[in-house]
């Protein structure tokens, strides 16, 4: 999932997204990248990539899910270099903070244009954030990253000149100037379809810019725009003209003029074609790994390792306690399993991480046991307190005891009224480490008397049943963030999209009755808002460090395993300089092929 260039725009977006195909977001072609000429039956210079499923919407706004074309397609005020962390200009070319710290002012560039050659102008920021981003009309879930406080209040955007913008916030938020990464989009493609309704009553904009948009009617601001899409097979993406970077001697970027997904279902046929000499790039997973390193010089290709990832891998329970129509969401017998921390910390004791590391992921990964990622200034690590779960069977056997749990006289693990604890555990489809993941989590908590029913789903209907029906017992996934912890707000308020573990209906669906939170969940939502509050650097660390803590105590994701973050990229491409959290094509911009 880490093909972004705009990393502050999508790592915040990748948060709110179910991490779908965690080790091969950017695997490469199963067609030779010569096959694809231009208008004018020519080569240009070009890249070719691979997706493994069709992209869902060309709406920026309301996209939930990977894969998205908008690394390439759109870029926000300022953005978040991954190999830094530093924030730097984009359409900005500077901005200002309030002594008060409840104002940003943004001066826009000159001349900026949108890919028809129409001006970018401070309207089009005022528009994306008040007719989009804020407006409650409109299901996006950026509007979750821009809630501020307690009591989720949300910025007011307003023109101060004909360059410069101004955010203000209800209270001091620290983490707000990372929020202008967001895209901005077209006040003048856009405007009307936000202001008309359709029969429903409902802004015309939820219609806006599907898949079976036609590519020249998407106007975009980044460095390539759509050119063309075919269903189940490839997009294509052109050199923005009126893109406004240009390099030290003013030549135009990029220089890459056109960038070639295909839509591949098959790692296996990725990995084929990028030994067959013809691709580009390839995701490497561990399965391939040493396969591939014995043939770096032969194929003219570098393995990157840019350490771990900025993703997360967990287990995680259905907590919610709710009734639909009178009917528990969960069985209470398992609901009362699920809500006992000590149940929780078995079942964390009871996964051996470290087979998991050397056999599904050949010893490319390390343990992770917090939500933040390893590369933030605020990850609490082991080494500083951080509470773990190494693979301890007898100790998980023993906190199921000390809870109330026993053993039949078949090595049965049952509940204190004698329900034999089983449970089923779901995952997507198609992604083969995760499904070995789950195979070994069967097979290891079978060794403590627990049946796990181990059942891979199509993703949609997974999906499903996670954000809407709400009917799941056990779920294997993952997300993944950035260097922000409040990236995460969405996950950790009671109230977000992807509080997952307890989640509250979301707008369109159906009440729950009786749905509570628990007094250490409160706690976490809490320290993320203060977090967010506090600009003190060392209190910061300290509120995030109390955060994970309560994770880790409360297990409310019991996490995994930590890959390593790895690309293979032909050698003719100079420039690259690759990042865990940006991928090998973050600065898209100045990458060149030489040969």
């Amino acid at each position: 999932m880490k093909f972004n260039k705009n990393i502050i725009n999508h790592t915040k977006r990748l948060l709110l997204l179910i991490t779908i195909l965690s080790f091969t977001a950017i695997s490469i072609t199963a067609c030779n990248p010569n096959n694809f000429k231009s208008s004018a039956s020519q080569q240009v210079p070009q890249l070719v990539t691979s997706i493994l499923s069709d992209p869902k919407t060309f709406n920026y706004a309301l996209s939930s899910e990977s894969p998205n074309i908008f690394g390439y397609t759109y870029e926000g005020l300022i953005n978040q270099n991954p190999l830094t962390g530093k924030l730097e200009p984009n359409l900005a070319e500077s901005w200002e903070v309030s002594e008060d710290k409840f104002k940003i002012t943004f001066t826009l560039r000159e001349n900026l244009k949108w890919s028809d050659g129409k001006p970018l102008t401070v309207d089009d920021v005022v528009f994306t954030y008040n007719d989009i981003y804020l407006n409650e009309e409109i299901p996006t879930d950026l509007r979750d990253i821009l809630r501020i406080g307690k009591d989720r209040k949300l910025p007011t955007v307003t023109k101060v000149d004909s360059r410069r913008v101004e955010f203000s916030v209800p209270e001091p938020f620290r983490p707000f100037l990372q929020n202008a990464g967001a895209a901005i989009l077209p006040a003048h493609a856009l405007r009307e379809s936000v202001k008309t309704k359709d029969q429903d009553g409902k802004p015309k904009f939820l219609t806006m810019w599907g898949v079976d948009t036609p590519p020249e009617q998407i106007i975009v601001n980044g460095p390539y725009k759509l050119e063309r899409y075919d269903t189940s097979q490839r997009i294509i993406f052109r050199r923005n003209p009126y893109y406004w970077r240009k390099d030290a001697q003013g030549k135009p970027q990029p220089y890459i003029e056109r960038i070639v997904w295909q839509i591949v279902e098959s790692t296996d046929t990725s990995l084929l074609q990028f030994r067959s000499g013809g691709l580009d790039s390839v995701g490497v997973t561990p399965d391939y790994f040493s396969l591939l390193k014995t043939q770096e010089k032969q194929g003219n290709f570098k393995i990157y390792n840019g350490g771990p990832s900025s993703s997360t891998s967990f287990v995680v329970f259905n907590l919610n306690k709710g009734k639909r129509n009178g009917k528990s969401l969960v069985d209470p017998i398992k609901s009362r399993w699920f809500n006992n921390p000590e149940f929780r910390q078995a079942i964390a004791y009871a996964i051996d991480r470290k087979t998991m590391i050397n056999n599904t992921f050949r010893g490319l990964g390390q343990t992770q046991d917090s939500p933040i990622s390893v590369q933030s200034p605020y990850y609490l690590s082991p080494e500083k307190g951080l509470k773990v779960y190494n693979y301890n069977p007898e100790k998980a056997k023993k906190l199921l005891l000390e809870a109330g749990f026993k053993y039949n006289s078949q090595n049965q693990l049952e509940d204190a009224q004698g329900n034999r604890v089983r449970f089923a555990l779901l995952t997507n489809a198609g992604n083969k480490i995760r499904e070995a993941m789950g195979s070994q989590i069967k097979q290891d908590l079978s060794k403590i008397g627990i049946q796990v029913d181990f059942t891979p789903l199509a993703w949609n209907t997974f999906l499903d049943k996670l954000s809407n029906t709400l009917d799941w017992e056990a779920s294997l996934l993952g997300l993944t963030g950035g260097l922000e912890p409040n990236d995460g707000a969405n996950v950790w308020s009671p109230e977000g999209g992807l509080h997952m573990f307890n989640q509250k209906p979301q707008p369109g669906q159906k009440p729950i009755e009786a749905w509570e939170v628990a007094p250490w969940e409160a706690k976490i939502h809490q320290l993320y808002i203060q977090g967010a509050q506090e600009f003190n650097e060392e209190k910061v660390k300290e509120i995030y460090a109390e955060s994970q803590r309560l994770t880790q105590d409360n297990l409310p994701f019991i996490y995994l395993v930590n890959s390593y973050s790895l690309s293979a990229v032909r050698n003719r491409f100079e420039g690259i300089k690759f990042s865990a959290l940006g991928g090998p094509f973050w600065n898209i911009h100045e990458i060149k092929i030489t040969k």
